[in-house]
């Protein structure tokens, strides 16, 4: 994109107005506390006339607003880009299953950017970018992690029996049990990492991200109470906000106690939009997560420091993405950039101090933006996006918007600007172009490496060609067949013996393969995914194939794992591990252990 190098000499010249800030200051803590399904509408200070949330509405009170703030229209999606700020579909994130949540092994993260200048790094939470090594948090940068897995509690990657309330996170790693409920936990552990940073003298960055208020909607019968008249859905929906604002408040007075609020950097968004507030209030937007119009990717951003005199109450009108974040509190914290890293995205600090440099900003550039929902195995030109700057969206590469006169996008009026559309155009053609040779670079999950040995697969990551089973009840009603079966990418990282060990159940449960699953207990709000009776399966023979090596062996009637010993070679390559009835019908082996032996 040569063209657009002078937008770039630009924001140099500006930096150079903005540069002593914070120069005075030492460097500044990070808490980004970034929620999972939450729309721009659902917030009372968005103009939400059902949801109560007083503690965020204080906070947008005290804050720079980002008012065309846009991400993905899915999680994992936003937050690949977020992290590493780089254009989603660089990263290798275009999905949340599929083996097309894991971010690529070259990415480099904000965690390992901000540990690599000497800050402490705890991510808490939703990661969504990969279970196994070389994808967790842990390995990229993280020294501090709790967090579930997958994409949401009790989802297939996550600790068996997970629903929200107690049950069992990964920490640092290794699965420890909790009490309470999952928002809470998640903010407690944040706060015991601040404490220690504190008291070891450390700046620190915390990457807070509650899996709430993603579905299944379960909230803690308190914060749900005042919404039952909505319907069971949304009033938990709206009762893990209320949760969620509730911890807001708690950790900033948290903050203010431990005399850290002054210096830290506090950031308020969430990562697509809404799943079910719409229902109720939308902001005016159209669409909701998942979708191409704003609805599904315009959400809410706040920032505060007061130590960079951020908190008069502002709103910054011109666009901005998740792209930007990374670059911005790099340029905030005085971090240089590592060697040969490039961002997708740009520091943004000028426009948060706008009020100071008016007369700078008045000559920001006109910048163009792409966000798509893929959600398939591989990425397809032109689908479900939308190329924006602050007055057009350019939708499916056909409807064009006039977002500042018709933000409900009611109204294509490509025919009346056929320059504009082809303007827009060319910027998605170019992006394409650029972005297109990477889409071949699957990741791989790594057997045999020693940071994760054994490593534990799980059927959310199949490379299937319709749907694998995501979640926990999935296996239990026991997903079958060959469009919903498949294998994964795997990355065999040194000769060996190795012992691979196929189950239809996770070892947190010694259960047969074949068995039938009593049903788990129920928890407040919908249906928990454990509350699904397990299946019966009459499977008679299990079949492992890795690279060029397959074997079949028989499953006897209490066996709850079959237990293959393989020679393999270094490479990259695939695997599939089945079970098949007497007569054929295919299932998966949701769970499959690999152990290098020797």
């Amino acid at each position: 994109m040569k063209k657009y190098r002078p937008f770039y000499l630009l924001l140099a010249l500006m930096f150079f107005f903005v540069h002593r800030e914070c120069d005075s200051a030492e460097r500044p803590n990070v808490v980004i506390v970034i929620t999972d399904d939450q729309g721009y509408g659902d917030l009372s200070c968005m103009g939400n006339p059902e949801l109560k949330t007083p503690h965020l509405d204080k906070l947008y009170a005290e804050s720079v607003r980002l008012t065309d703030y846009h991400v993905s229209p899915t999680c994992s999606p936003t937050r690949s880009a977020f992290l590493t700020g780089h254009w989603t579909n660089r990263t290798g994130v275009w999905h949340t299953i599929m083996g097309r949540s894991m971010l690529r092994e070259n990415e480099v993260t904000m965690g390992q950017i901000f540990k690599d200048a000497g800050y402490a790094t705890g991510m808490f939470g939703k990661w969504h970018l990969g279970d196994n090594y070389p994808f967790r948090p842990e390995d990229r940068g993280y020294s501090e992690v709790l967090r579930h897995g997958g994409g949401g509690v009790g989802q297939t990657p996550d600790y068996w029996d997970n629903a929200y309330f107690d049950g069992s996170y990964w920490h640092n790693s290794k699965p420890e049990p909790v009490k309470g409920f999952c928002t809470d936990v998640f903010f407690d552990y944040a706060k015991r990492f601040i404490k220690s940073q504190k008291k070891a003298g450390k700046p620190f960055l915390v990457h807070l991200s509650p899996n709430a208020p993603h579905g299944p909607m379960h909230s803690p019968e308190k914060w749900s109470k005042p919404y039952q008249h909505l319907g069971v859905k949304v009033a938990n929906f709206f009762g893990m906000i209320a949760n969620i604002d509730d911890n807001v408040g708690k950790l900033r007075k948290f903050l203010k106690q431990e005399g850290l609020d002054q210096n830290t950097i506090f950031i308020f968004t969430t990562d697509n939009g809404t799943s079910t507030g719409s229902r109720v209030f939308n902001a005016n937007m159209r669409g909701a997560k998942g979708s191409e119009y704003d609805g599904g990717h315009r959400v809410p951003f706040f920032i505060r420091w007061p130590a960079g005199k951020l908190t008069q109450p502002t709103d910054v009108n011109p666009i901005t993405a998740h792209i930007d974040i990374l670059p911005t509190l790099m340029d905030f914290c005085q971090i240089p950039t590592p060697k040969n890293l490039k961002f997708d995205g740009i520091s943004i600090k000028p426009l948060l101090y706008q009020q100071k440099h008016k007369q700078n900003l008045s000559e920001w550039p006109d910048r163009m933006l792409v966000t798509d929902s893929q959600r398939v195995k591989d990425p397809i030109k032109w689908r479900k996006s939308a190329v924006m700057t602050s007055r057009w969206r350019l939708i499916n590469g056909k409807e064009l918007y006039d977002i500042k006169k018709d933000p409900g996008q009611k109204s294509n009026v490509a025919s009346g600007y056929p320059d504009v559309t082809e303007r827009l155009r060319n910027f998605y053609e170019e992006w394409w172009t650029e972005l297109e040779p990477t889409f071949a670079n699957s990741t791989a999950i790594h057997l045999g490496d020693p940071h994760e040995n054994p490593a534990r697969l799980t059927s959310h990551d199949w490379i299937t060609t319709r749907l694998n089973p995501w979640n926990q009840a999935h296996i239990r009603n026991a997903y079958n067949g060959k469009e919903n079966t498949g294998y994964w990418n795997v990355k065999i990282v040194e000769n060996g013996e190795y012992e691979i060990c196929l189950r239809r159940w996770p070892k947190e449960i010694d259960h047969p393969i074949i068995a039938a699953l009593p049903p788990g207990k129920s928890v407040p709000g919908v249906k928990a995914y454990r509350t699904t009776p397990g299946k019966a399966i009459n499977v008679v023979r299990a079949t492992l194939q890795i690279g060029t090596y397959i074997k079949s062996k028989p499953v006897p009637k209490n066996a709850t794992e079959i237990i293959f010993h393989v020679p393999l070679q270094a490479e990259k390559t695939t695997m599939k591990a089945l079970f098949f009835t007497a007569n054929k019908e295919e299932y998966g082996a949701y769970f499959v252990y690999v152990t290098k032996k020797n």
